[in-house]
């Protein structure tokens, strides 16, 4: 018989939190959008009160040792022991409404989760301006597991409820009440069975036992791991990144932001970037090992070799949310004829492209005024092709092996390579006989089209190949 790579054990409630607010279980969701509706999470409450079976959760096993001190933080920031694969949104509702912190929605709306509980018939509702003004409900449940208020939470719910009758309790119906607000409280002892993934577990393994698990069939992809790698050893790089993605789509924030008019980049896509500037990969199917310390050729897995790993990636992430280089790469847009995401159809095109225009940049010591046409062009090239919308990591993989073989620093060699590659796709024969059988579709979004438009306001940026075609063939 085959060695389990799990063990199953048993949590209450109240262990769980502990050990979340305790750091040695990571529930990074929490500063993450909750995509649980509010009625999902009375629901749970009134299962879990009920006695109803609520499904198993699943812990990995990190490796860390205690007290292993995350990268680049305080020392009072340590890396978990366990990490939450399957139950996510399940145990941030319950810590949300146990603790009363706030959680972060879809739209990055800061709210707390208001839980209201109505005694008389044991019935659990989303906390809303009625039921505040109900005096049959105790309207936010969280108050039940904080200490100095729980007492004080039960005098002023039975004395609004005299006030409301117009009449005392009778102590038979105030102990009825009272013993089903004290079964809600309670529940911090509900019990959970866990199923614990040891640490000999790889990425791989994993994603495919959540998947198997999972009755909503979820996949988890490689960027999902490496994010989840980034929340045990560098939780404040995580929350960079997706702090950077939340400011470029909320408007009003103060200070600089990373609005534009192209692109609500997600954390993994920016991940994608930083991945591709630190180590000149696309595929990210190594990338996790590496960053774990993995030697891909002994094996051995190093906490000095995870810690250069990481230096690497960091020193990538900070040129990737640098504010001056993401606005002047969408400068490079603009001036390829593009004026909004509508026109484009292609995120991969542009992450990919400010990909090349970080390494023009910092390992080739091209200013942005140098950049400028020369990104503009390979954008207007790789959006028009669709280069990057089959198999966009192969071939990435490929332009920064083209990119890797030219001699560190020689900006002008950069700028001639990506021209050659440029001109080898916008041939005669494209631009006679690939756009026009491209443009002969029914589709008000396709990239040749927004490339015909753009093309006359660009020619200089261009050059004449494009404006030939419009002249012969629209007049």
């Amino acid at each position: 018989m085959p060695p389990t790579l799990y063990r199953v054990t048993n949590y209450t409630l109240g262990h769980l939190i502990e050990n979340i607010e305790g750091g040695r279980i990571g529930l990074p969701d929490i500063q993450r959008p909750f995509v649980w509706s509010a009625a999902k999470t009375r629901d749970l409450l009134d299962s879990m009160y009920r006695g109803y079976p609520i499904g198993t959760l699943m812990f990995w096993e990190t490796g860390a040792e205690v007290g292993t001190r995350q990268i680049g933080t305080h020392a009072g920031d340590r890396a978990p022991q366990l990490l939450v694969v399957d139950g996510q949104q399940r145990l941030t509702a319950l810590f949300a409404v146990l603790t009363g912190r706030k959680i972060v929605t879809k739209s990055f709306d800061e709210i707390n989760v208001r839980i209201a509980f109505r005694p008389e018939d044991q019935t659990f509702e989303v906390t809303d301006a009625a039921i505040e003004r109900d005096a049959h409900f105790l309207p936010d449940i969280t108050a039940l597991w904080a200490e100095s208020r729980y007492k004080p939470t039960l005098r002023q719910f039975f004395q609004r409820l005299e006030q409301a009758g117009g009449q005392p309790l009778p102590h038979a119906a105030k102990d009825e009440l009272e013993e089903r607000l004290d079964r809600v409280r309670d529940l911090r002892d509900f019990h959970f069975q866990v199923v614990e993934l040891g640490a000999s577990a790889n990425e791989e393994q994993v994603a495919d036992i959540f998947v198997r698990i999972n009755s909503e069939g979820v996949k988890l992809n490689q960027s999902d791991f490496i994010l989840t790698l980034m929340s045990v050893h560098w939780e404040k790089g995580r929350r960079q990144l997706e702090d950077f993605s939340r400011s470029a789509v909320i408007a009003g924030l103060p200070g600089a932001s990373p609005r534009n008019a192209f692109l609500d980049p997600s954390p993994d896509q920016l991940l994608r970037v930083a991945v591709a500037v630190a180590f000149r990969r696309a595929r990210l199917q190594h990338v996790y090992s590496v960053l774990r310390g993995k030697d891909l050729e002994t094996g051995k897995v190093t906490a000095d070799r995870r810690q250069e790993q990481f230096d690497r990636l960091a020193r990538a992430h900070t040129k990737v949310l640098d504010l001056t280089s993401w606005h002047e790469f969408f400068q490079c847009v603009t001036a390829a004829g593009f004026r909004s995401r509508k026109m484009i159809t292609s995120d991969n095109a542009l992450l990919y492209s400010y990909t090349i225009w970080l390494i023009g940049h910092h390992d080739f010591g091209l200013t942005a005024d140098e950049l400028r046409p020369v990104i503009g062009r390979w954008f207007f090239m790789a959006h028009t092709t669709g280069r990057y919308s089959n198999s966009p990591e192969s071939q990435m993989e490929f332009d920064l092996g083209r990119i890797g073989s030219l001699p560190p620093g020689d900006g002008r060699a950069f700028t001639a390579e990506l021209d050659r590659i440029i001109a080898a796709n916008f041939t005669g024969d494209y631009w006679d006989i690939s756009l026009p059988n491209r443009l002969d579709t029914s589709s008000s979004r396709s990239p040749v089209l927004f490339a015909v438009r753009v093309g006359n306001a660009t020619k200089q940026l261009h050059g004449d190949d494009l404006l030939r075609y419009q002249e012969e063939h629209w007049g």
